[in-house]
């Protein structure tokens, strides 16, 4: 899992040279952030794994154009892609998906500099992590 989430991290650094790495725990998920600022609401879009696998996920990919359907996810906002492989990040539809939410961004990226890499601490306010529910007991 390090190695994949290596390989993609390398990748988008190299695709987004000027975008802040904002890189932070979200519940049950490792997630590095894509921003033009420091804000992780900015993020456009962010590499993201857990026990299942490395995902790049769209933080409004419900508005992103997907012609060739490749898109998952059913909420109102968030759609992300199961990543094989970093090579997956060199596919068409997948540089169009990320230059069409760089594009839709709050913010524009920096045309020039290297972005900085940002590691934010866990929240004190944090919901707790999900747990195996214990069986109700009927009285």
């Amino acid at each position: 899992m390090a190695r994949a989430i290596r390989a993609v991290r390398a990748a988008l650094r190299k695709r987004l040279p000027t975008a802040n790495e904002l890189v932070y725990d979200n519940y049950n998920f490792f997630v590095i952030g894509y921003s033009p600022t420091l804000r992780p609401s900015d993020s456009f879009v962010s590499l993201v794994a857990d026990g299942h696998g490395v995902r790049l996920a769209f933080y409004w990919g419900s508005r992103l154009p997907d012609p060739a359907g490749i898109l998952l996810g059913s909420g109102n906002q968030n759609r992300f892609i199961r990543l094989e492989s970093a090579r997956d990040l060199g596919k068409p539809a997948v540089e169009a998906l990320i230059r069409a939410a760089a594009a839709q961004g709050k913010a524009p990226l920096p045309t020039t500099g290297r972005g900085t890499l940002v590691i934010r601490s866990v929240s004190a306010k944090q919901r707790p992590r999900r747990v195996a529910a214990e069986p109700k007991r009927w009285r």
